[in-house]
C-alpha cells in the first residue's frame, strides 16, 4: 500500500507543475467560464417562474405555486398550434434557402479565377452581417411601403396596383427569409470557404488527370471534402433556426400577420411585455421553456440523422 501511495505522488506533482507552467491559459479560460456561469447557467434559475403564478413585486417567495398549470394553459390554447407551426416553418424556410445558399456562395467564391473579383464578392456579401437588425428591418419596411417603397413604385410604373406587403401574412415568410439571406449568407460562407481551402490539392490534380471538369471536381472532391463541416454547421444552426431571430420578427410583424409570423419566441415576448399591468410572466416563461425543448428535440434528431448518414455528429 505504501509503495502504491509513493508511486501516485509524482503524477499529482507533475500535474500541478504543468498547471503552474500553463497558468496563463487557465487565467484566459477563467474569463470564459465566469461569463458562461453568470450569463448562461445562473439565469436558468429563473425557469422556476414557469411553475408559479409569478408576482413580479413579491418574487417567488410571494408567488403561488401552480405546478404545470402554465404549460397546460399554453398547450390547450389555440395559440399553441399556430406558434409551433410558424416556428418550424420559418426554420424550414431558412434551412431550405439560407443554409444551401451559404454553401453555394462559398463554392462560387473559391472557384473564381480572378482573385480581385473573388475578394470583392466575398467583401460585398460579408458586409451586411454588420448592419444592425433594426436598420435592416427599417430598410425592408421602407422598400415594401405601399406609397414610397421602390417595389411598389416599379409596380405602379407598369400600371399595377400597390401591395401592402407587410400587413399580409402570405408575404411575411418569403420577405423575412430573403432579408436573413442578404444579412447572413456572406458571413456563414466563411466557414465553408475555410473548409474548401483545407482540401488536399492533390485530389483536384488527380481528378483533373482523370478527365473531370470543374463541375465534376466540385461534386466528387469539394462537396465530400466539406461534408463533415456542412453537417456540423447544420447541427449548430438548427437550434438558432428554431428561435427564428425573434428580435427581427418583432420589428417587422403586425397583428394582421400573426397567422404566419407569430413564433414561440415572439408569443412569449408579447405575454411578458406587450400588456403592461397584465403581463403573465409565468406563462411566458413556460412558453420559452417549451421553445427550448423543441430546439433540443430538433438538434437531437438532426444529430441522429447525421450519425446514421455521414457518421459525423456532435455526440
Amino acid at each position: 500500500m505504501n509503495a502504491a501511495k509513493v508511486q501516485k505522488k509524482p503524477k499529482t506533482t507533475s500535474k500541478l507543475k504543468q498547471m503552474r507552467s500553463d497558468w496563463q491559459l487557465y487565467v484566459l479560460l477563467s474569463f470564459g467560464l465566469i461569463w458562461l456561469i453568470l450569463f448562461a447557467y445562473k439565469p436558468l434559475m429563473g425557469l422556476r417562474i414557469a411553475f408559479y403564478d409569478f408576482n413580479p413585486f413579491g418574487g417567488l417567495a410571494k408567488s403561488r405555486y401552480v405546478g404545470f398549470e402554465n404549460f397546460q394553459r399554453y398547450f390547450s390554447s389555440p395559440d399553441f398550434a399556430r406558434t409551433v407551426k410558424n416556428t418550424v416553418m420559418l426554420a424550414l424556410w431558412q434551412l431550405g434557402l439560407i443554409f444551401p445558399a451559404s454553401i453555394i456562395l462559398a463554392l462560387v467564391v473559391t472557384q473564381m479565377t480572378s482573385r480581385g473579383i473573388s475578394k470583392a464578392t466575398q467583401t460585398i456579401t460579408f458586409l451586411p452581417y454588420f448592419i444592425s437588425a433594426v436598420v435592416v428591418a427599417g430598410m425592408v419596411l421602407s422598400f415594401t411601403s405601399p406609397n414610397n417603397g421602390w417595389i411598389n413604385i416599379i409596380r405602379r410604373s407598369f400600371g399595377l396596383e400597390p401591395i401592402y406587403f407587410m400587413v399580409q401574412a402570405k408575404y411575411f415568410r418569403p420577405i423575412y427569409t430573403l432579408m436573413l439571406l442578404w444579412m447572413q449568407a456572406g458571413y456563414n460562407s466563411l466557414v465553408y470557404i475555410a473548409a474548401i481551402m483545407g482540401i488536399d490539392t492533390s485530389l483536384y490534380e488527380a481528378a483533373t488527370v482523370d478527365g473531370a471538369n470543374k463541375l465534376q471536381r466540385i461534386i466528387h472532391v469539394t462537396l465530400p471534402g466539406i461534408l463533415p463541416t456542412i453537417m456540423t454547421m447544420l447541427l449548430l444552426n438548427i437550434g438558432k433556426m428554431i428561435r427564428s431571430g425573434y428580435e427581427t420578427i418583432i420589428l417587422l410583424y403586425h397583428p394582421s400577420t400573426y397567422e404566419a409570423a407569430d413564433t414561440i419566441a415572439t408569443y412569449a415576448y408579447r405575454l411578458a411585455f406587450d400588456n403592461p399591468g397584465r403581463a403573465d410572466y409565468g406563462l411566458s416563461t413556460a412558453v420559452g421553456l417549451v421553445e427550448a425543448v423543441v430546439a433540443f428535440i430538433m438538434v437531437a434528431l438532426a444529430n441522429y440523422m447525421s450519425r446514421r448518414v455521414t457518421e459525423s455528429s456532435l455526440w
